[in-house]
């Protein structure tokens, strides 16, 4: 009917069913299942939060176009997983939807408050929500009758679904996108944030207008607000960052999704790129991909930072410049890649009682920023996820005037100058063995070329971070070298490095030359540098050999 009763036929969800031959497309449509399953029961109300740009909203549109009577006839489900439900169709296009974008909400809100003329009893963005969702229900004419009936004005949302389901038994699923929209936009206005918690605490609270309702759907990016450690909306199950089970796989891209995305014909990059990138997040068990990125990886043909552009860059800043017990060298710890526990118990699922540590972590992880994975004894760890945040952290970071008086900051601007400027074959594998022999190294990894590679960009990724690109199994010569630091600037060395375990550095430089790897970058840069580097098990020294071409 409208943008908010029954809306159809066109959403996001559609329109990439409608392209799924051409365009990456992965079918997550088992998760209507488990709707299906809650239809009516006694626990029907979900909150499930995510980071932006892991499909929130895409599986609300969804949701929205598979129960929705607005996308009645287009057989959208044909073929695809829920098709296989024997039962589907007793669903399908069955049910009033009410779907709420807040972000719609919100902005047409803006428009609203520049006119002339206001309508009666709405005075903020609280008020026009429960407006906007009267005048929809107002344009259908038995919807429109009962309400004028019982005399609703502009507001009193809850009165007009109550009046609309006793006087004609017409009930609803509600699915609001965004929920979190006025604890993140308006953090500073709690007597806004009060009195919208307070209408959707009412709507769905037992005495209130729960029986309005099949089913309730709240997805956004901040757990539901908690006042007194209490979740403001008790009837709503929630599943989160920090306690995402049993959703895990379908909010992002799991690692059997991306192994068969890497396989279509109009992907260049591998399932290995695409993992450094863009996984990491551990939940439960199940590593997650950031879903936008590995498209937008796809489509532009290299894996690159798409984290960023938003005000919540901002907060990530202040949450970490207000230093809470030191958190400024627990970041730089962090992208070092140690662990670092936290308590998640007290977090008041906002973005603003932030009170210590603890809190700041629970709100990097989710906002994305941060991983977070859960020991054998219940102990919740933070991490960086992958590449792509890890680069974009530095950045942030790097930024900031305190960070050039961080350790790991200058001793990154010496591993850089030893190899390039100095030719210090002994500082650099001192250096390498320093970080070798720290907590970041997992003592299961510990003796492999892998764990040296890892030491190695830990070093060099504070010096390196504006005027270089890594790149790991870089095809070159023949073959494929272990690590190249290409420079923006042809005018700056570009680094080869090749490591060896258990063997020497000499013979790690040996294979650069022998099989050529420096070959293609010959003409575009003049100044190219060697690198071998080796682990001896038996001795625990650690050796490098530099050769200048």
């Amino acid at each position: 009917m409208g943008n908010i009763l029954n809306p159809g036929p066109e959403n996001s969800f559609t329109r990439i069913v409608k392209h799924k031959d051409t365009d990456i497309f992965v079918d997550k449509t088992d998760f209507i299942e488990i709707m299906i399953s809650k239809i009516d029961a006694e626990r029907r109300f979900f909150a499930i939060t995510r980071p932006r740009r892991f499909g929130k909203t895409i599986t609300a549109h969804m949701l929205s176009a598979f129960f929705s009577k607005g996308f009645e006839g287009y057989n959208i489900f044909d073929g695809l997983k829920i098709s296989y439900n024997s039962n589907f169709r007793q669903y399908l296009n069955q049910y009033n939807v009410l779907y709420i974008d807040m972000n719609t909400i919100d902005g047409l809100f803006d428009g609203y408050i520049t006119k002339s003329q206001k309508v009666e009893g709405v005075n903020d963005l609280s008020d026009f929500l429960e407006y906007s969702v009267i005048s929809e229900l107002k344009l259908k004419p038995e919807f429109a009758k009962c309400l004028a009936d019982h005399k609703i004005e502009n507001t009193g949302l809850m009165e007009s679904l109550i009046k609309i389901k006793n006087d004609l038994g017409t009930k609803f699923i509600f699915i609001m996108d965004e929920w979190d929209l006025i604890y993140r936009e308006y953090r500073d206005n709690e007597l806004l944030q009060k009195k919208f918690i307070k209408l959707l605490k009412n709507l769905f609270k037992s005495d209130g207008g729960q029986d309005c309702f099949h089913l309730g759907y709240l997805t956004g990016i901040l757990p539901i607000k908690k006042y007194n450690s209490q979740s403001a909306l008790n009837g709503f199950k929630e599943y989160n960052m920090l306690s995402p089970e049993p959703f895990e796989k379908y909010f992002g891209f799991t690692e059997e999704e991306v192994n068969q995305i890497v396989k279509s014909p109009g992907c260049s990059l591998s399932y290995q790129e695409l993992k450094d990138w863009y996984e990491g997040y551990r939940l439960n068990g199940t590593d997650i991909f950031n879903p936008n990125s590995v498209v937008s990886a796809i489509a532009d043909g290299k894996c690159k930072g798409f984290w960023s552009g938003t005000s919540s860059n901002e907060e990530v800043v202040r949450l970490i410049n207000l230093n809470f017990k030191g958190i400024k060298s627990d970041i730089i710890k962090l992208l070092d890649g140690l662990k670092l526990p936290f308590r998640s118990d007290g977090f008041q699922n906002d973005m603003t009682s932030i009170s210590n540590k603890n809190d700041v972590y629970c709100l990097l992880v989710c906002l994305g920023y941060l991983g977070c994975t859960t020991t054998d004894n219940s102990k919740k760890l933070a991490y960086v996820p992958n590449h792509e945040i890890r680069q974009f952290l530095l950045s942030l970071v790097s930024g900031q005037k305190w960070s050039q008086r961080m350790d790991a900051i200058k001793r990154s601007a010496t591993l850089l100058s030893a190899i390039t400027k100095k030719q210090d074959s002994k500082t650099v594998a001192m250096i390498i063995e320093e970080i070798h022999n720290s907590s970041a190294v997992s003592l299961l990894n510990y003796n492999t070329e892998e764990s040296l590679t890892y030491c190695v960009m830990t070093g060099l990724q504070w010096a390196t971070l504006d005027d270089y690109s890594s790149h790991r199994e870089d095809q070159a010569g023949k073959g494929r070298t272990d690590l190249v630091y290409e420079p923006d600037n042809p005018e700056a060395p570009l680094i080869i490095i090749e490591f060896k375990y258990g063997r020497s550095a000499e013979t790690a430089l040996k294979q650069i030359k022998s099989r050529e790897y420096y070959k293609r970058y010959r003409r575009q840069y003049r100044n190219i540098i060697l690198v071998g580097i080796n682990y001896n098990k038996s001795t625990k020294e650690h050796q490098c050999v530099i050769e200048k071409l």
